[in-house]
């Protein structure tokens, strides 16, 4: 039987201790949202405020062919000024990526004790997690949003340890999209001046992780978030979406996707892939290139799916803008800094926009 979910302790203990998520506590009945998870009103999402993301996908086809300049441009273009952009022709199968959506559907059908193994308290091993909201006991209010996520070391380890109702398609999604993950950096780094070897990409991408992530339906998605306001911390982060959308992304300059501190919201394109700048980017980048400060919006109608990549650099890499980007800037914006330091420090606290990235800051007084 399903506790009070006016109680906070109660409700606390049922979705996260106890791992039944808030699928568990949507499939109880629930008809009204429950005080832990509503938002201040500065937190909410007003769907009808935000516009629509219009920039068709690029293409990545067309990289290495004539039209590689200008598709380098569009990529460029998109990671200075918002940190997203959708991308068609990628290199990953089509029917993987519908495959993908309905294997994270039927995961998190499964009774909450198939799950629930995977909590971070006693997963059989680190190397996957079964949880719910972001830092729940951080939170002032929690997000609708549960999820499973999967360090990626090799794929024997993969293999032997991943949940086996997800493990092999997940793997074929990191297997397929990495070349493409290589050929964005590849030009990402080309236009800061730097001649990027293999081995300078494989430190950038050595840590890879990929999530399912869950929103069930929700009464009243007015009064919640899915995800809320943060930048991803490691280098590019690739989503696949479903066709329901709700997912936002805050502009940080005035530009030609809009004006600063709008919010747009990145529609699903069929067979496209988001690709997301992460702070590792922005910070290698001096600043040229933004890490996109996003968020996900419920929905009262279908139950939605997101499944992202994380790429990053290994813990112990020492992160700093690149001496080419500076030397060509006159200054630095950010300190040198161990990963495992900054980490430490963005899962240590609730969501805050994009506050993660004042570690790594030079103090201008």
């Amino acid at each position: 039987m399903a506790p009070s979910f006016d109680d906070g302790n109660s409700l606390f203990n049922f979705v996260v201790r106890d791992g039944n998520g808030v699928k568990g506590m949507v499939d109880s009945g629930l008809s009204t949202v429950p005080q832990a998870y509503m938002q201040p009103p500065i937190e909410r999402i007003d769907k009808d405020r935000a516009r629509k993301h219009g920039h068709p996908p690029i293409d990545l086809s067309k990289l290495g062919g004539p039209e590689h300049d200008e598709v380098a441009k569009q990529i460029v273009r998109a990671a200075e000024n918002l940190g997203f952009f959708q991308v068609v022709n990628h290199g990953v199968p089509v029917d993987l990526l519908e495959s993908l959506k309905d294997t994270a559907h039927d995961f998190f059908s499964l009774p909450a004790e198939k799950k629930a193994v995977y909590r971070d308290d006693v997963s059989p091993t680190p190397l996957v997690k079964y949880g719910t909201s972001f830092v729940p006991q951080k939170e002032k209010a929690l997000e609708w949003k549960d999820y499973i996520s999967m360090q990626y070391t090799n794929d024997a380890e993969a293999l032997q340890h991943w949940p086996e109702e997800i493990r092999d398609v997940s793997l074929e999604y990191l297997r397929t999209s990495m070349s493409m993950v290589r050929k964005l950096l590849q030009v990402l780094l080309e236009n800061l001046g730097v001649k990027p070897e293999d081995s300078m990409i494989d430190v950038l991408v050595d840590k890879k992780m990929v999530n399912m992530n869950y929103y069930p339906t929700c009464p009243n998605p007015d009064l919640t978030v899915g995800v809320g306001r943060h930048s991803d911390m490691g280098t590019l982060t690739i989503l696949l979406q479903d066709g329901i959308g709700g997912l936002y992304v805050k502009i940080e300059d005035d530009s030609k996707f809009g004006k600063k501190g709008e919010w747009v919201e990145i529609p699903p394109v069929p067979s496209a892939l988001v690709i997301n700048v992460g702070d590792m980017v922005q910070v290698l980048s001096n600043g040229k290139y933004k890490s996109a400060e996003h968020r996900v919006r419920t929905t009262s109608t279908k139950s939605r799916v997101s499944i992202p990549i994380f790429t990053m650099p290994n813990a112990t890499a020492k992160i700093a803008p690149l001496p080419e980007v500076v030397e060509k800037d006159g200054n630095t914006l950010y300190k040198e800094f161990v990963l495992a330091d900054y980490m430490k420090n963005f899962f240590s606290n609730a969501h805050d926009g994009k506050k993660s990235l004042d570690f790594a800051k030079i103090n201008s007084a």
